[in-house]
This record gives structure tokens, sequence and C-alpha cells, in this order.
């Protein structure tokens, strides 16, 4: 669904600036994919491990996963625009050639990362919820494999 909204909101964007899809736009794409998936799985990741390890519920686990890796997602999303913004300005031979590549990836980062921070929560609490519903509950943190396994001395 991510793969789906990045790339179509990358197809917006070179359509409003009027220039068509290329080799170096399909670069754009797979650059945007790329940004985006890394940021949704660590807040995922964040939210899984302060499930387990915590103990928090999955709504606490997913806000202060979002909250803490609010920060170095946008400045990776930040660092990212600025890298590009010399294509998307820049003047001189072959420019019209890089253009298309500095407003995917202007363009495509700063309305999908403003997406992404809010659909990943509502799609791991939808997910959460599925999980919970069709018998997969979770197990009680404090229970672990090892903790399951019979002491050396039990008959």
């Amino acid at each position: 669904m991510k793969l789906f909204r990045s790339c179509s909101l990358f197809l917006l964007s070179l359509l409003l600036a009027g220039h068509d899809l290329d080799v170096i736009g399909i670069i754009g794409i797979v650059l945007l994919i790329g940004i985006v998936k890394k940021n949704g799985i660590m807040i995922v990741d964040f939210a899984l491990e302060g499930e387990r390890h915590q103990g928090k519920t999955p709504q606490d686990a997913i806000l202060e996963a979002s909250l803490l890796r609010f920060r170095p997602i946008l400045m990776t999303t930040l660092a990212a625009m600025l890298g590009a913004l010399p294509l998307l300005v820049g003047t001189g031979t072959g420019s019209e050639l890089r253009r298309p590549l500095g407003l995917a990836i202007i363009g495509g980062l700063a309305v999908s990362q403003a997406l992404t921070l809010f659909t990943t929560p509502v799609i791991y609490l939808f997910f959460d919820r599925l999980s919970e519903r069709f018998g997969r509950g979770r197990r009680p943190p404090e229970a672990t494999p090892d903790a399951e396994l019979p002491a050396e001395g039990a008959a």
C-alpha cells in the first residue's frame, strides 16, 4: 500500500511540473520507496520492541515509537530533500535530465513522509487487532522460551 502511495505521489509531482516519466524518474521512485520503507520499519521495530521487552500495550508502544522516531525520520527526510535541491534548481548542461530526479525526491518525500507518520500507527494497530481476532493472542511479556523448559533436577 505504501509502495503504491509513494509511486502515485511521485507521478503526481511529475505531472504537476509537466515532466515525463523516464529512466531518471524511475531512479527517483526507487530512492523514494527505500527511504519511506526504512522510516516505516523504524517505527514498527521500536513499537514491537516496546511491546515485547517493556510489556507495553500496542497503543502505548506505537505512540512512544512514533514520538521517539519522529526526529530521526524528519532529519533523514530533510537531508534527502536538501541534497536533492541542487538537482531541482540547477541550471547548465544536462539540467533537464536531472530535474525530474530532484522533483521526485523533494515532492515525493514531502507528501509521503507526512502520510507515513500518520498511517503507520493506524495500520500497526489494525494488524494487531486483526491478529487478536483470529486467535493469535500475544504471550505475556515475562514468558520466554527458556522459562517453559523444565528445571535440570526435575524428573
